[in-house]
């Protein structure tokens, strides 16, 4: 008797291996399975742009790390004596304006960078509304909490849907290695603010997109990690207090199921001995002369030494 509607991912032929670098960019659920990949001490880079939720601002900031067109003083605007882009996230606000540009700068030859040699991109949409600045006609990424009078909010088409997708394709796999893997997902969390009726019609319309896009490429997948939370953790205890966020044993549920169907047998291992080494990190003592201590931290330190050995790449640096 089943109790429940298990939603799987494909396993994949091809593999992620321990030293394959993956380059992530979108919602803020992105960045979580992007935290853990780099908890594993796999190489990652994640959201040069910050946290970006649609697939038009999304495109754009792919089609700028293609080109490496770095930012220019007239593509900022000053809003509370900080000088902002609406193609970023608010973190990169700053009351500098070269301070705002080296930050935003540094991160396009950092993505440009990573692009070049990644083995996977992991793209995670988030909304399928966007809003326009109406004084300059742009359509933004981020609203920086500038007063809502001065935008327009508004579904993006199906045509700019899948021709922000198509054209992401096409720079992804210009710029990046030949067998490029790329990973579309729709983040399971429910942009509630928009309306409930609205946020299932933005989901929908991403999906949508989705199945009709990747299908003419190869090397394109897509990863049901809305259907996942949707209909097979169908229970508010996997959410967090807001109800909106998928809580961390829900990202852990999906990131497992993820690995079984991308990740290598030595990837496995290498993460899961990795997680351990993490979680012993974090083992703090009062008395750091304690003979039991020295040598629970000597073990340690030769575990890590066993894992480092295994890849050409820097891992526990900060250790």
């Amino acid at each position: 008797m089943k109790f429940r509607t298990e939603v799987d991912i494909i396993e994949s032929q091809k593999k992620i291996d321990i030293e394959d670098k993956i380059f992530s960019i979108g919602s803020c659920f992105a960045s979580e399975i992007s935290d853990l990949l780099q908890q594993g001490q796999l190489q990652t880079v994640n959201n040069p742009f910050g946290t970006i939720f649609n697939p038009f601002s999304i495109n754009n900031s792919i089609k700028r790390l293609h080109d490496a067109e770095f930012y220019t003083e007239d593509e900022l605007i000053t809003f509370n004596d900080e000088y902002i882009s609406f193609d970023h996230h608010t973190s990169f606000d700053t009351r500098y304006i070269h301070q705002t540009l080296d930050k935003i700068n540094a991160k396009i030859e950092e993505g440009n960078s990573f692009l070049q040699d990644s083995n996977w991109v992991i793209i995670t949409y988030g909304t399928s509304f966007i809003y326009e600045f109406i004084p300059k006609q742009k359509l933004v990424a981020n609203c920086h909490k500038i007063p809502q009078k001065f935008f327009e909010k508004r579904l993006l088409t199906h045509q700019e849907l899948t021709d922000s997708l198509y054209n992401t394709i096409l720079n992804l796999k210009d710029i990046c290695k030949d067998d490029v893997q790329i990973l579309f997902t729709v983040s399971p969390v429910r942009h509630t603010k928009d309306g409930m009726i609205e946020n299932q019609l933005s989901k929908s319309k991403l999906i949508t997109a989705i199945h009709e896009i990747i299908p003419q490429f190869e090397n394109c997948h897509y990863l049901p990690v809305y259907e996942i939370v949707m209909d097979d953790l169908r229970d508010y205890r996997f959410y967090k207090e807001d109800m909106i966020h998928p809580n961390n044993q829900a990202v852990n549920y999906i990131f497992e199921k993820f690995g079984n169907a991308y990740f290598s047998d030595e990837t496995k291992q290498f993460i899961k001995e990795n997680f351990k080494i993490n979680k012993a990190l974090e083992h703090k003592t009062t008395d750091e002369k304690d003979p039991k201590y020295i040598e629970f931290k000597e073990k340690l330190n030769q575990r890590i030494e066993d894992q480092r050995q295994k890849v050409k790449h820097k891992i526990f640096s900060n250790d």
